[in-house]
């Protein structure tokens, strides 16, 4: 069985390649700070984008990206404002979320372009 680290550490190479593919480019990846962790960071055009890659293998108890609570959006904004003021950047940015739900081989991913916002 796959361990917990191991599954989210493939599905974050899933949704980067994935958004790749969509002409985003990497910037970074799991910045951590005391606020929280931002998955990855990538440039759309003159846009920054954070993106939260969440997965599961069933949608059970809940959609991965409903999983994605309002708490969790606070954690994301809060460290993505700390990783902008560290990294001196004044670009206009968004959020989005990568949603992968893996119940067999083939995955199902849902892109949420500007998922939620700064408030």
């Amino acid at each position: 069985m796959i361990s917990r680290v191991a599954q989210g550490t493939a599905a974050e190479d899933f949704a980067l390649h994935y958004l790749e593919a969509r002409g985003l480019t990497l910037v970074a990846r799991n910045f951590r700070c005391r606020a929280g962790e931002l998955d990855l960071i990538l440039r759309d055009g003159e846009q920054l984008v954070f993106v939260e890659v969440r997965s599961r293998r069933s949608s059970q108890f809940g959609t991965p990206a409903e999983s994605v609570t309002h708490s969790k959006q606070q954690r994301l904004l809060r460290a993505a404002a700390f990783y902008l003021q560290r990294q001196r950047l004044d670009l206009p940015c968004r959020f989005d979320v990568v949603a992968i739900l893996q119940p067999g081989d083939a995955p199902q991913v849902e892109w949420i372009q500007d998922a939620f916002q700064l408030t």
